[in-house]
């Protein structure tokens, strides 16, 4: 019987479940048998690897729950632990990946390696990622970023409301490795006083001082305003660029990662930075509380929205359609109006083979107008107002803060 593999790698994202179930349903109804493969690329390569067949039931079952049926891993494999041996063994013709940029780009070098053994697996990835940081075309989001988008904002309504009740302020750190996406559309549907984002930082480097000068020039700049609360929405994603003494000086520890990445769930960002927050406070004699929210494993697993469910509906019968059509190695994508399109992953690699990331467009008007008209900071016009809470306004204000190195 003509068989497809599916695999899923990295982490939980909502609607993995809804693509599943639609590659099972389009592809046994063609006549093919399909088999989901436990536990990522580790599951797929060692011995006796842990396979599921998939049924229209399971299917049926399992499309608008959260998590994932097909147990997942982050294991990265090198080139070294490639081998043939399950291609061969059930004759697969097509290897489905949902994850990613390293599930993709893992999958792209395991069937070159196939090819060169003369085994032609074909593979179409399904781009999934909360961090919406998949080089799609403009405007299209990585699926499961609108359903953590949707818990995410639920979420920072309530402690904004809370912020409110208390008279307190909160630092909310999101999920986002290298890219904002998420904390700027969380911060900007909650109408946070202050967003931070790896991309803001444009014209000077990222520090924790900047971060907590830009936190509290939010939390000064609504005293003048006759506001004791607020919201601050950071995007985890600043870790990632701080240099090793800056991390070193915060206290913050990092492992790492089968990809090589700082584990970021091991610790609490919000917690070490509102930490940072309340001793700068204390030192300027600020009476302002602040605590800690994480926003991370919370978005994760739960089950897709109306958008996600549609669209990874949509991705699913995309992944026969492309199938069809003869494509491999390529990322299965919609472009503005829905029409599903290939996005080569040649086309998006790095030299080192490394899918691209997408970053947030600074330059879109809508982001543009968010960071220049909605957030509170202190600016010159504010200096001699703000002395009586700062000694030193000016080194508060957005300018001084966001265009010095």
């Amino acid at each position: 019987m003509r068989t497809i593999a599916i695999l899923c790698g990295g982490g939980p994202a909502p609607g993995i479940n809804t693509v599943v179930a639609t590659v099972t349903k389009v592809f046994l109804k063609a006549g093919f048998r399909v088999l989901g493969i436990h536990e990522g690329y580790k599951g797929l390569l060692k011995e006796n690897p842990e396979i599921e067949e998939l049924t229209v039931e399971k299917a049926d079952r399992m499309f608008t729950r959260g998590g994932s049926l097909i147990r997942m891993s982050r294991f990265k494999p090198r080139d070294t632990d490639f081998n043939t041996e399950l291609f061969v063994r059930y004759g697969i013709e097509l290897l489905v990946t949902v994850g990613g940029d390293d599930t993709a780009s893992t999958a792209n070098r395991l069937t070159k390696f196939l090819a060169t053994h003369h085994i032609q697996v074909r593979n179409i990835h399904v781009p999934k990622t909360i961090d919406n940081d998949l080089p799609l075309p403009e405007g299209v989001p990585t699926f499961g970023f609108m359903s953590a988008k949707e818990m995410g904002i639920h979420i920072g309504k309530i402690i904004k409301a809370e912020a409110a009740t208390t008279q307190n302020w909160y630092v909310l750190m999101s999920m986002g490795r290298e890219a904002g996406h998420l904390a700027f559309e969380i911060g900007k549907g909650i109408q946070s006083a202050m967003i931070v984002i790896p991309e803001m930082f444009e014209k000077t480097e990222i520090t924790v001082d900047k971060v907590v000068r830009l936190v509290i020039s939010a939390m000064v700049k609504r005293r003048l305003l006759g506001q004791k609360s607020g919201v601050a929405v950071i995007s985890e994603g600043i870790f990632h660029f701080l240099k090793d003494e800056d991390i070193a000086a915060s206290g913050i520890v990092f492992e790492y990662d089968a990809h090589g990445h700082p584990e970021l769930s091991d610790i609490s960002k919000a917690h070490i930075l509102n930490k940072i927050i309340r001793n700068r406070l204390r030192q300027l004699g600020l009476d302002i509380i602040s605590r800690p929210v994480e926003v991370g494993y919370s978005l994760r697993c739960v089950d897709p929205c109306a958008y996600d469910l549609t669209y990874c509906t949509t991705l699913g019968m995309g992944v026969k359609a492309l199938f069809d059509a003869g494509c491999s190695g390529c990322m299965v994508a919609v472009d503005i109006n829905q029409n599903v399109i290939p996005v080569y992953l040649s086309d998006v690699e790095d030299d080192e083979g490394k899918i691209r990331t997408r970053l947030v467009n600074m330059n879109r008007e809508e982001v543009r107008r968010t960071f220049t008209d909605m957030l509170y900071y202190l600016t010159e016009a504010d200096r001699e107002a703000a002395r009586a809470y700062l000694p030193s306004p000016r080194e508060y204000e957005w300018a001084t803060i966001m265009e010095n190195n």
